[in-house]
C-alpha cells in the first residue's frame, strides 16, 4: 500500500521537474534546535548504506565552531551495527544548505569529499524533516519518532515530489 501512495506521488514529480525547477532549502534553520536524534523513515538508496537493513540514525551535535559533528549508525541484517562519523559546514548559500564530509580530516581541503546535505522541508516544532541534495539524486526522509504513520511519510514524500524529487525511488526504513 505505501509502495502504491509513493508511486501515485511520483506523478507530482513529473510536473516539478518539467519546468527545471531547482530544489529550494527552507529559509530559516536553528541549528541547535536541530541538533539530536533523527530517526530515517525512508531514503533513495546509496552506496554509502548499502550494507544498511534497518534502524538507521543520525545524530547531529552543533560544535563551539558552527560545524555540526554527524554520527550515523544503522543495523546490518546481521545485526552488526556501521557507524560512520562525519562533520557538517554551511555551505554559505543558505542557512539550510549544508555540506558533509565523512572524509578524514585531513583531507578536508579537498572539495570532492565534501556533499550536499539541504533540509528542504522542516516541521515547524522540529518533529521532522526532508533532506536532499539539489541534483535529486539523494533523498532523506527524517523523524524524532522511530516509526510514523504511513499517512505521515506519504505526506512527507510528496514535500520532496513537488521539488522534483523522484519519489518512486524511496526505500522505506524499517525501525524496531
Amino acid at each position: 500500500m505505501l509502495n502504491k501512495n509513493i508511486a501515485l506521488t511520483a506523478l507530482l514529480t513529473a510536473a516539478s521537474s518539467a519546468h527545471g525547477a531547482e530544489v529550494k532549502s527552507v529559509d530559516n534553520i536553528d541549528l541547535q534546535r536541530y541538533a539530536g536524534t533523527w530517526y530515517e523513515q525512508a531514503n533513495f538508496p546509496m552506496y554509502f548504506q548499502r550494507n544498511c537493513a534497518r534502524n538507521t540514525t543520525a545524530n547531529y551535535r552543533l560544535l563551539a565552531d558552527g560545524r555540526i559533528e554527524v554520527i550515523n549508525r544503522c543495523e546490518k541484517t546481521d545485526g552488526d551495527t556501521l557507524q560512520a562519523e562525519g562533520v557538517a559546514k554551511p555551505s554559505g548559500n543558505g542557512p539550510a544548505e549544508l555540506k558533509v564530509r565523512f572524509a578524514p580530516a585531513f583531507l578536508s581541503f579537498l572539495p570532492f569529499v565534501w556533499a550536499d546535505y539541504w533540509v528542504i522541508a522542516l516541521d515547524p516544532d522540529y518533529r521532522w524533516a526532508v533532506v536532499g541534495t539539489p541534483n535529486r539524486e539523494y533523498l532523506w526522509i527524517l523523524s524524532r519518532d522511530k516509526k510514523i504513520p504511513e499517512s505521515q511519510l506519504k505526506e512527507l514524500s510528496e514535500k520532496a515530489a513537488l521539488q522534483g524529487f523522484d519519489v518512486s525511488k524511496l526505500r522505506v526504513t524499517e525501525q524496531s
